[in-house]
């Protein structure tokens, strides 16, 4: 599977299926793998680019920890690199900021934006209020309560297990991250790409709450909303097949070519 480079920093990618393209930009317990079964599910009628952010993964460690304002320049070089043209960029968590700022900044190249449990740092007095809200009442729970239900954690202690454990393939952790809350792009700036944008929540996430997300696609008039019920922060590990039948939906949104 191919490298390419930003920077002088090696970004590890994969590129699976054919069609339009869509790109997977992880977590900070994450990285390429993170997306194996929506990889499996959506590469049958796209193609399906999956990133190592630099620090993450196969890429290359950054001494010092990552500055997370250098990410959007991680997906920028494998959009050169893979030559799939506008493309569709979903980003979980601290992944969406990169992916809703290239968005912004290089619109040409972004076919759809796809914030998932993520407000993707957008720069507006409101929500940063309510975002931090909800952060700290998440901080009051163990971390993995924040990021999977208890029924799924005891009812599939494999796959949690399996959770833990993908962190630990990366480089650097969550505290090693520089610039993680840098400023993000302003509404304005978000509401000139707002039809391409859609907002995915979960009804029982702990880390933003769903009324929070509600509100940004509230302030953002043409922007697209999806909140699942019993939905947790991380959905596309907890409940894949409804996390698939979101994204898939929203892609032929995106691409409706491909609904005919």
């Amino acid at each position: 599977m191919p490298y390419t480079n930003a920077s002088g920093v090696n970004i590890y990618y994969e590129s699976h299926g054919t069609g339009p393209a869509i790109l997977f930009v992880h977590g900070s317990g994450g990285h390429h793998t993170a997306w194996w079964r929506q990889t499996a599910y959506l590469s049958r009628w796209f193609t399906v680019l999956t990133i190592d952010l630099r620090g993450f993964g196969n890429s290359d460690p950054v001494e010092g920890g990552p500055d997370a304002r250098d990410f959007t320049a991680d997906i920028a070089a494998v959009l050169d690199h893979s030559g799939v043209g506008p493309c569709a960029i979903l980003g979980q968590s601290i992944g969406a900021s990169p992916a809703l700022r290239i968005a912004v900044e290089q619109p040409e190249r972004v076919s759809g934006v796809l914030l998932a449990h993520s407000l993707g740092g957008i720069s507006d007095p409101e929500l940063k209020q309510l975002a931090a809200a909800n952060r700290a009442e998440a901080e009051k729970l163990p971390v993995i309560d924040r990021l999977l239900t208890k029924e799924f954690q005891s009812g599939r202690p494999a796959e949690t297990f399996l959770f833990r454990q993908m962190g630990t393939f990366n480089h650097a952790t969550m505290q090693d991250l520089r610039n993680l809350s840098a400023e993000g792009p302003s509404l304005e700036q978000v509401q000139a790409i707002a039809p391409k944008l859609h907002f995915i929540a979960g009804e029982r996430d702990a880390v933003l709450w769903n009324s929070t997300v509600r509100r940004a696609h509230e302030k953002l008039p043409g922007s697209h909303l999806t909140i699942v019920p019993n939905g947790p922060h991380s959905m596309y590990w907890e409940m894949p097949d409804v996390f698939n039948h979101v994204v898939h939906r929203a892609l032929l949104t995106i691409y409706p070519e491909m609904a005919a």
